[in-house]
């Protein structure tokens, strides 16, 4: 299989308008478009009869003690783990294209609905829903994509992996509420072909 975009190029920038947070010189973030990229995929196997659609940071600093502090940076070598953006189940077959904003254009204060979305499929909750817990006006579910926002100081880009997941099945079997981890773990034995590709992004100006 291979994967692609329109909205960015392979270990390229990710755009602002997919971010969900870019560069303010004042106030160092602000709030962006938030649009889902373009992705697109071909060479599935014949037998694919569903795909999933996956997108993890894995360089999100493993302390928070400096994240987003007034005259402190978040050190380079830091330890990092991963965030989770996107769980995207159930889409069919037949569709091997997903256009930029087609499944998520702006910001939804407490998170977006679901786990049902566009088009039959199903979206699971992001790392979103644990950041904002303790926001009084964030605070919520949050389904489905919200693109990047790494900390305003932090000294690395941050690189953000979608993988796209060629499933035996029509169904991802997982029901309910659901995260990325246990997508993962369900889809195990019914994965037939995968796809990858990875953006950066970054606020802080001197990142690296």
């Amino acid at each position: 299989m291979h994967l692609r975009s329109d909205s960015f190029e392979h270990d390229a920038p990710i755009p602002a308008r997919c971010a969900f947070g870019t560069y303010d010189p004042e106030s160092h973030v602000r709030l962006s478009d938030n649009k889902s990229p373009h992705l697109a995929w071909s060479g599935a196997p014949a037998e694919t009869q569903s795909y999933v659609v996956i997108c993890t940071d894995f360089d999100v600093p493993s302390k928070a003690d400096d994240v987003n502090q007034e005259g402190k940076t978040v050190p380079y070598d830091l330890p990092r783990v991963a965030f989770h953006h996107w769980a995207l189940v159930d889409v069919p077959a037949s569709k091997t294209e997903l256009a930029e904003g087609e499944l998520c254009d702006g910001i939804t204060p407490r998170g977006k609905s679901g786990p049902e979305s566009a088009g039959g499929t199903r979206s699971g909750l992001n790392g979103y829903t644990e950041w904002f817990a303790g926001d009084a006006d964030m605070s919520g579910d949050y389904y489905g994509y919200d693109g990047p926002c790494p900390p305003w100081n932090d000294e690395r880009v941050h690189r953000y992996h979608f993988v796209v997941y060629a499933l035996s099945v029509p169904r991802a079997p997982v029901e309910g509420t659901f995260r990325v981890e246990q997508v993962l773990e369900a889809i195990a034995p019914h994965v037939v072909a995968k796809a990858g590709l990875a953006g950066t992004y970054h606020i802080y100006p001197d990142a690296r």
